[in-house]
């Protein structure tokens, strides 16, 4: 068997499914296991590919209604119906015979989250099932999985997937005799953040620079190589091969109403059991947080919580009630965003947490779009001064009067993501800041800034 690296970071995390035999781990199956990722363990062990012949035996359209019936939300972040995503990938007309795409965006690039490349670590032949039943169903003949460039010991792990399923006649000619061709590569990026925005994907898979594209027209309209392409997370096409095998109407009565399904949340930060833990939508977070996890690692009291990864705005402990699924974190005021979930202690300086999370989003910005450019780097120059001891107090009213002359006002959503922790910090947390402009030092840290530090 070929040697393959492997992450030894992964050993420290857990791998844990809500524990109910009624609704085992759907996407993180062997999580843990090195030796899981092989097709002969995905058929034996996981009902590999029963799915798929499954769906070869249905009509396409008919396979796509499965996946509407299930009302599964796309996992990457935005959470619209996947369903509904394909459904708008066009047909052939007498006049027009289509090229269509389907891509699986594997660019991992959210700070604090850590689940796609766990499932594809694991279970990469669950995500290349998934593709070949999405390209049944929207009838495309080429896919791709566009993978962070960062991410080479899953990229080798992939391409031996890719092409155990073609010897099986899972891949390539005349697919388990249905005469339906289908070709996977994969496509290694480069490592930038930008490239998880669906058009800034596309461009850089078309070998242009990572830059996002103007909208209209729609990657279902106008994708990949200017066809029509529909683009799906890695967690939302692994959990296709379920929704097929237990019927789309079993899989929409796990979790809550519009909120379907289970979901890999990734808990990191002050955190007793740090990991992956699959689970149905509308659990209450602070159940997640210390029944499941273990609550914090360093005995000190949670003060706040990143629910969605990065970009989400944080929530204090007012809302650690919340359900997390998509609708609920929307309606308390974030967004279930990647599902990764950041807990920070009483001691966690919230000026300092700020500044990483913007200097991060100026560093990532691509520089297209002027508000996102200017604005991101202005916020970091105030924040600096700020958590370095040289603040004015109207830094902070400058502070907010920024974001609303970024947010919404850029090709893509990165200039949003920016905006979303340092709306919430900054409000939530405003004595924090005011202490360090006050008392050049920090409120929870006590006197740790540097006098006269140089900067921006």
């Amino acid at each position: 068997m070929t040697n393959f690296r492997t992450k030894p970071d992964h050993q420290r995390y857990t791998f844990e499914g809500f524990g109910s035999d009624k609704y085992p781990n759907l996407m993180l199956r062997g999580a843990g296991d090195l030796n899981n990722w092989p097709m002969a363990v995905y058929i034996s062990k996981h009902e590999g590919y029963v799915a798929a012949k499954k769906a070869l035996q249905m009509e396409p359209v008919a396979v796509t209604e499965e996946v509407k019936t299930s009302g599964i939300r796309g996992r990457g972040g935005a959470g619209f119906p996947a369903g509904l995503k394909w459904s708008f990938m066009p047909k052939d007309t007498p006049e027009r015979k289509l090229t269509r795409y389907v891509v699986c965006n594997a660019d991992e690039g959210e700070p604090g989250t850590f689940k796609d490349r766990a499932i594809m670590e694991y279970n990469p032949h669950q995500v290349i099932e998934g593709m070949i039943i999405a390209a049944w169903a929207m009838q495309c003949k080429m896919g791709f999985i566009y993978v962070r460039g960062e991410f080479l010991w899953l990229i080798e792990k992939l391409e031996h997937a890719i092409q155990e399923a073609k010897e099986a006649g899972f891949l390539g000619k005349d697919i388990q005799g249905t005469g339906w061709d289908f070709d996977l590569l994969v496509h290694r990026g480069a490592g930038a953040y930008i490239c998880g925005e669906e058009t800034a994907l596309l461009n850089s898979l078309e070998g242009r620079r990572g830059e996002p594209r103007v909208k209209p027209p729609f990657p279902a309209v106008k994708g990949a190589f200017g066809q029509p392409t529909t683009i799906n997370n890695v967690e939302t096409l692994a959990a296709v091969p379920a929704i097929l095998r237990m019927g789309g109407a079993e899989f929409a009565k796990i979790g809550r109403p519009k909120n379907t399904g289970t979901r890999v949340f990734g808990l990191s930060g002050h955190v007793k059991r740090p990991g992956l833990y699959e689970l149905p939508l509308g659990l209450p977070l602070d159940f997640i947080m210390n029944d499941l996890a273990g609550g914090s690692s360093t005995g000190k009291k949670i003060k706040a919580v990143i629910p969605g990864g990065a970009s989400a705005p944080v929530f204090s402990e007012k809302e650690f009630g919340t359900l997390m699924d998509f609708d609920s974190v929307r309606d308390a005021g974030s967004m279930a965003g990647s599902g990764g979930i950041i807990m920070l202690d009483e001691d966690t300086c919230m000026v300092q947490a700020c500044l990483r999370l913007i200097r991060f989003y100026a560093h990532e910005s691509c520089g297209q779009c002027t508000p996102c450019r200017e604005g991101c780097n202005w916020m970091e120059m105030i924040l600096h001064r700020i958590e370095h001891g040289q603040g004015r107090m109207e830094d902070l009213d400058l502070l907010a009067s920024i974001t609303p002359n970024i947010a919404g006002k850029t090709l893509c959503p990165l200039g949003d993501a920016a905006c979303g922790p340092m709306d919430s910090m900054l409000q939530k947390f405003r004595p924090e800041f005011e202490h360090h402009i006050t008392h050049k030092t920090c409120m929870v840290k006590g006197p740790r800034l540097l006098a006269n530090v140089g900067g921006h």
